[in-house]
């Protein structure tokens, strides 16, 4: 899946390139160059039509190339106090 990247100047001087360009793949808005606004059409529309478990979500076409890195959690437990 292709994606648009644009910054929020070009967008608010251009939003209907924008629109268009987010009928056919995501459109990502930066500000000062990090990503702060994803812009769907067509697409939200798909994945919203049906509801989906997350195995049929990861098979979807061009799942492979979303980015995701989960921040790593320590999860610590500790004696129950039985007194």
């Amino acid at each position: 899946m292709t994606m648009t990247t644009i910054s929020s100047r070009e967008f608010k001087q251009n939003i209907s390139r924008a629109k268009k360009a987010a009928n056919s793949c995501p459109v990502f808005i930066t500000n000062r160059g990090n990503h702060a606004h994803v812009l769907l059409s067509k697409l939200y529309q798909q994945l919203t039509k049906q509801k989906r478990n997350i195995a049929d979500a990861l098979a979807m076409p061009g799942a492979a190339n979303i980015e995701f890195e989960p921040e790593r959690t320590l999860i610590f437990s500790k004696q129950a106090d039985l007194s």
